[in-house]
């Protein structure tokens, strides 16, 4: 039956009630839908209960003898039925869905599709999330309430120019096992299901035509297990419910009454339609038996009085705690004499105003088989029919893995929408990377990312194919997990930041030096492997110690960084020249290391014994008066104290001079370790390297500048440190950039 949705095409409709099931085939022309023939066949036994098929069994070969009588009588074969579930423990979604297009287009029947589609899945997704039972629930209908183009309602959206299109939908969904039965049962007769909904969707389909649909109308049909329900108003179908009672439970009353077994309940209860004052029937003792029409009525009025009550409150809780203007009643449990005059009673609304809805409803039925009933308990199967064109909603089944499984046919199935429904790891479907390392160089956090391993392989019905590849039903879907790739692997060369090398001038000639790295601290060369959460620090320069044993050329004598005087733990970064004398492997001693410190001293740089002196004579002074002196030869003395700085320099540094350890011989000191660390800063233009100490001071820079301290003639002096005032006493690092001056007057 492919392509069934064209003009002109069959369409098979079953309706699986719970006491008979009626097969109805037909198409669908322009002067409306045509009945070619149709067949009811009753179930032999209580297969079914409240909608639910109890045997599939049972219910398959009822439905196979349906089919068989109605290809005889077309001449042709039947592979393709649509279906209605029962509205047994239905659950309803409102949804609103948008769809935004890039720029104005003319909307087609394409676009509606997609948007229905879309708020089907976000309606399930809701759904999903507010399930709080172990049961799978699936979406076996939807109806579009109201429609929006750009924000404005409207009743149609096809043919219109919009940029944005809305709607606000209603999906119901029913149990797993609802639906899962009547697809055994469908099967079980050599049939596939082309489209399922549910039987209110259907019968409203004939009950009440989009004209009566601005009115809020109900429509109830009666079944045998289930009495169905929706609500219309403003042009739109505003919801679906259900109640578990309806026709069979007041058969189980005659039942009790008559003592006659359930078919001759049945047909008693049909007899009372004829209007006929006695009914006559045969017990299960084989007597024939006569009973009057009333007593029959009488006995089933309680009954039908909390029939109708329960169908009355639903109703009500459904249009928002009010009753509908009017109610249409479907179905063979609704044509019981007494059902429409205690439903209007329920509901406070004139008897008039509730009313059997069969052959009047039909008129754009057309009826070829001769022999079809037209009355209500055909509205609903003609329904199922007419729903196929109005929307598909059909379930596939697929195997995964060897598991059988049964998904939603929203049009555009993939591989992935199986994986989800099995949940099937998501990591075992894509690349899986090894372990990352993640550690810090310079301060800010780096990763380096292991490798992909290989993807999922996706085989489908023998064929390769990927997670977007479309799925059909009896696809046999192999996915054979990824597997993960290597963990990552990094060495310290590696790192961009050691790329470049350092270049400096020494002692005129360019040398490239490799950078160097500290990782936890420690120095580590190129091949050193990086590990997660290390801490790297490069460093962008060499001491001239460094230089010189890279160079394999020992310093003898002078040495100068940036023509100032400097010593071997100076640091000398790019860019920057170094000069020194190459002395021999063995004349490296402490007498060079000693002029060294001498000459870094001098702020020009020279190393005459005047200076020298001067600097000792210095020293001695200010140790005689108890105040010492600043690095290089300064007397705190000659510094102005406009804010008592240089008074608190002073006693700082007499206690620091004190603490000394003065009684040493110069022997002594000379095997005492040298801890100084050099720093070089720019003062004043000028690079300046300070050594001798293991920290230091703005004020230790005053030897170096050659700043006179007494030329002031009442100004002030300026302190800059990096753009900002500075205390004497305030440290100093590597790099920074110091201003002295006199203040301008």
């Amino acid at each position: 039956m492919g392509g069934v949705k064209s003009q002109g095409s069959l369409v098979f409709g079953l309706d699986i009630g719970t006491r008979s099931i009626v097969g109805t085939v037909g198409y669908k022309a322009d002067d409306g839908f045509h009945v070619l023939a149709q067949e009811i066949k009753e179930h032999e036994s209580r297969a079914m209960l409240d909608g639910q098929i109890h045997d599939i069994g049972k219910v398959g070969n009822t439905i196979l003898e349906v089919k068989k009588n109605l290809e005889e009588r077309l001449g042709k074969q039947l592979g393709e039925v649509c279906i209605a579930a029962a509205g047994r423990v239905l659950r309803t979604v409102t949804v609103n869905v948008a769809e935004d297009f890039e720029s104005e287009k003319e909307i087609t029947d394409e676009d509606i599709y997609n948007l229905s589609m879309s708020g089907i899945e976000q309606a399930y997704t809701e759904f999903q999330s507010q399930n709080d039972t172990d049961m799978k629930f699936y979406c076996v209908g939807y109806t579009p309430v109201r429609y929006y183009l750009n924000g404005y309602q409207i009743g149609n959206l096809e043919g219109h120019k919009a940029k944005k299109i809305s709607a606000d939908l209603i999906a119901t969904f029913l149990p797993d096992d609802v639906v899962d039965g009547l697809y055994k049962a469908v099967e079980h007769a050599g049939l596939h299901v082309a489209n399922l909904t549910l039987e209110p969707i259907a019968a409203i389909q004939v009950a009440i035509p989009d004209k009566f649909r601005l009115l809020n109308l109900a429509l109830v049909d009666v079944g045998a297990g289930t009495s169905d329900i929706s609500i219309t108003k403003d042009g739109s179908i505003i919801a679906y419910g259900m109640i578990p009672v309806a026709g069979d439970s007041l058969t189980d009353v005659i039942v009790q009454k008559c003592l006659v077994d359930f078919d001759m309940a049945e047909h008693i209860k049909r007899s009372l339609r004829t209007g006929e004052p006695e009914i006559e029937f045969t017990d299960i003792m084989g007597l024939p038996q006569k009973i009057k029409a009333a007593e029959i009525s009488e006995a089933l009025a309680p009954y039908i009085n909390d029939m109708t009550a329960k169908v009355s409150d639903e109703i009500k809780r459904l249009n928002g705690d009010k009753p509908v203007s009017a109610v249409f009643v479907v179905g063979g449990g609704g044509m019981v004499p007494g059902y429409t005059e205690k439903l209007s009673e329920s509901l406070g609304i004139l008897k008039e105003r509730v009313a059997i809805r069969g052959e009047d409803v039909m008129k754009d039925i057309i009826f070829e088989d001769k022999d079809a009933h037209k009355d209500s308990l055909m509205v609903t199967p003609i329904g199922i029919c007419l729903s196929f064109y109005a929307q598909s909603n059909n379930f596939i089944f697929v195997s995964f893995n060897g598991e059988r499984l049964k998904l939603y046919d929203n049009g555009h199935l993939s591989v992935s929408d199986a994986a989800l429904q099995v949940a099937f790891p998501n990591e075992d479907l894509f690349p899986k990377r090894g372990k990352a390392i993640t550690f810090t160089i310079g301060g800010k956090s780096r990763i380096v990312r292991g490798t992909e391993g290989e993807s999922s392989q996706i085989i489908i019905n023998g064929e390769p194919a990927d997670l977007y590849t479309q799925i059909h039903s009896g696809d046999i879907i192999e996915v054979k997990p990824s597997t993960p790739g290597s963990d990552a692997a990094f060495k310290l060369g590696e790192l961009p930041e050691l790329k470049n090398p350092i270049k400096i001038s020494v002692n005129g000639k360019i040398f490239e030096f490799p950078k160097k790295a500290l990782v936890n601290g420690e120095l580590q060369e190129t091949f050193y492997e990086i590990k997660d959460g290390d801490d790297i620090k490069v460093n962008n320069f060499y001491t001239v110690e460094q230089i010189t044993e890279f160079l394999d050329t020992p310093a003898a004598g002078d040495i100068k960084v940036n023509q100032t005087a400097a010593v071997l733990k100076t640091k000398v970064y790019e860019d920057f020249t170094l000069d020194y004398t190459i002395g021999s492997h063995n004349h490296k001693t402490e007498k060079n290391e000693k002029a060294a410190d001498n000459s870094s001293d001098d702020s020009n740089g020279s190393s005459d014994e005047s200076t020298n002196s001067d600097v000792n004579s210095e020293e001695s002074t200010a140790k005689e008066s108890g105040a010492a002196p600043a690095a290089g030869g300064v007397s705190f003395a000659d510094l102005p104290d406009d804010d008592g700085t240089a008074a608190e320099m002073k006693e700082k540094m007499a206690e620091m001079a004190g603490s000394e350890d003065g009684e040493k011989t110069e022997e002594e000191k000379d095997e005492k370790p040298d801890l100084s660390i050099p720093v070089t800063v720019n003062a004043n233009g000028r690079m300046i390297t300070l050594t001798g100490k293991d920290n230091y001071v703005y004020v230790d820079v005053f030897d170096k500048l050659n700043f006179d301290l007494k030329a002031g003639n009442g100004r002030k002096i300026i302190t800059k440190l990096n753009g900002k005032n500075a205390q004497y006493l305030e440290p100093i690092k590597d790099g920074d950039v110091i201003e002295v001056r006199w203040e301008e007057k």
